[in-house]
């Protein structure tokens, strides 16, 4: 399922949640201070286009906790707003269920990126 599904991820619109993550990093990376976030968005944005047959555990310390926060607050919010919506839509039909688990997967990501490892 993995290669075929993250081809047919590919093109059915992972591609535009990855460009998403992109993006955010790539704004993140601006400034000195964000480069570490934007590190990270790129890290998922792996992730986003290629989700199938990866895991993510969660984990972290309170310096987690605290950029988890701030990150929230500026990006994470609309990110995860973005794969509930689209995962809602895709889990309509059967055939559209493991691609919307997998929206989920990566709104959950969304709302709490630091501290999560991708295997």
């Amino acid at each position: 399922m993995g290669c075929l599904g993250n081809s047919l991820w590919f093109i059915c619109g992972g591609a535009i949640t990855g460009l998403s993550w992109l993006a955010a990093g790539c704004l993140w990376c601006i400034t000195i201070v964000g480069i570490p976030v934007g590190m990270q968005c790129f890290k998922f944005a792996g992730l986003s286009f290629f989700p199938f047959g990866k895991e993510v555990n969660y984990g972290g310390g309170a310096g987690s906790f605290m950029l988890n926060i701030i990150w929230m607050l500026i990006t994470g919010i609309p990110m995860a707003l973005e794969h509930m919506v689209i995962g809602a839509a895709l889990c309509v039909t059967i055939i559209g269920i493991p691609f919307g688990l997998q929206h989920f997967k990566l709104a959950k990501l969304a709302l709490m990126p630091f501290g999560a490892e991708v295997y």
